[in-house]
């Protein structure tokens, strides 16, 4: 009788806080296989803050050196076992990962103009955006400068003209 055929498999490991690059780079050292997914923008922040994922057979590799590694807190488990994550999983989080993330509507300092919400038609300047769908915009309310959070949506580019700001719907 031939003995099971045993495959490499991905699992989640827990880093100390902030140590995710330092894990898995002395896991790599050890010759393990590892991902951790980098949102990409301004600066490389992990997907996944405090987590990373490693590929191992549960018959062959040993997995004792993984715990006493440097910035690494445990391996995820539940009931005694460690967590399997789906391949598809993976592929996934790689494939999204892959394709670059597209260019900001509005830059930092450009004056734009609200089209719904409370604000709508008042002039205001792109501070920066706050996630996919909303933005922080600096509002002269009440002779003060507000910072404001709004749906991006709402915003269109403002083009100056002369001596009138005219404002461009997209």
């Amino acid at each position: 009788m031939a003995a099971p055929i045993s495959s490499p498999r991905w699992y989640l490991i827990q880093t100390k806080p902030r140590q995710e690059a330092r894990a898995e780079e002395n896991l790599r050292r050890q010759h393990f296989e590892c991902y951790r997914p980098q949102k990409h923008g301004k600066t490389e922040e992990p997907l996944f803050p405090g987590y990373l994922f490693i590929r191992l057979d549960r018959q062959l590799d040993n997995w004792y050196p993984i715990r006493s590694t440097r910035g690494v807190a445990r391996v995820v488990s539940f009931g005694g076992e460690p967590t399997r994550v789906r391949d598809e999983l993976i592929e996934q989080l790689r494939e999204r990962l892959a394709i670059p993330a597209e260019k900001p509507r509005f830059q930092p300092g450009e004056r734009v103009q609200l089209h719904g919400g409370s604000f709508r038609e008042l002039e205001a300047i792109f501070v920066s955006a706050d996630g996919e769908d909303r933005s922080v915009i600096l509002l002269n309310l009440l002779q003060r400068e507000q910072k404001v959070r709004v749906p991006t949506q709402f915003l269109s580019l403002c083009a100056q003209s002369g001596l009138v700001m005219g404002c461009r719907i997209e």
